[in-house]
């Protein structure tokens, strides 16, 4: 198989990393970047149709998300200022893109995360592919789905292929970090305006 390297041109495919077998995607680009994990120059065609990594040894390598930042240390306390601004019960996806928090409701029966331009939820990247994971609203809660992505979808530090979400919860979606936010109606007490103390029973 022809090897290529970083800079070649190459029109639109999807290649893997030589070094650590990284996957991405280029559609209508004539550069390859260098990997986004490793920083490795030399790559090779992949298939689309192919979610895992093979070693020389043909062994399954699993990807992982290591291209993804450490979470900035003052993250969780951002989530927290930006779940305080949502003001509609619901359930959301927060994630940050050029150094601004983005917020996403989630109010259809299915959300497209990808590179295309017809997903919900756009990443211009080429660690994202084109139709990547899908949130879904069904009896049993919102379940997070991989859409056939090349570098997986992980929640928590774990891939994985369909998993309910629940609230704080973490995705990775190529390079990029989201959080899933459910944010539920206030539960309003009774009035016992007029009807006298009430007796602890003691």
């Amino acid at each position: 198989m022809e090897s290529l390297s970083a800079g070649t041109f190459v029109g639109a495919g999807s290649f893997r990393c030589q070094h650590c077998g990284y996957a991405l995607t280029l559609e209508g680009s004539e550069v390859l970047p260098s990997c986004p994990s490793c920083g490795g120059r030399g790559f090779l065609r992949a298939s689309l149709f192919s979610t895992e990594r093979i070693t020389e040894s043909g062994q399954e390598q699993p990807t992982h998300a290591a291209l993804v930042q450490p979470a900035a240390p003052d993250l969780g306390a951002r989530l927290e200022q930006a779940r305080a601004r949502l003001v509609q019960p619901g359930d959301y996806l927060v994630y940050e893109e050029n150094d601004e928090l983005h917020t996403v409701a989630l109010t259809r029966e299915w959300t497209r995360i990808g590179r295309s331009l017809a997903a919900d939820v756009r990443f211009d990247d080429p660690t994202v592919s084109r139709r990547h994971a899908l949130i879904v609203h069904h009896p049993a809660g919102v379940r997070l789905l991989d859409d056939r992505s090349l570098n997986g979808v992980f929640v928590n530090g774990e891939r994985i292929d369909g998993r309910v979400l629940g609230d704080g919860d973490e995705i990775i979606v190529g390079r990029y970090r989201l959080s899933f936010l459910h944010v539920g109606a206030e539960t309003t007490l009774p009035s016992t305006a007029g009807s006298g103390p009430v007796s602890s029973g003691a």
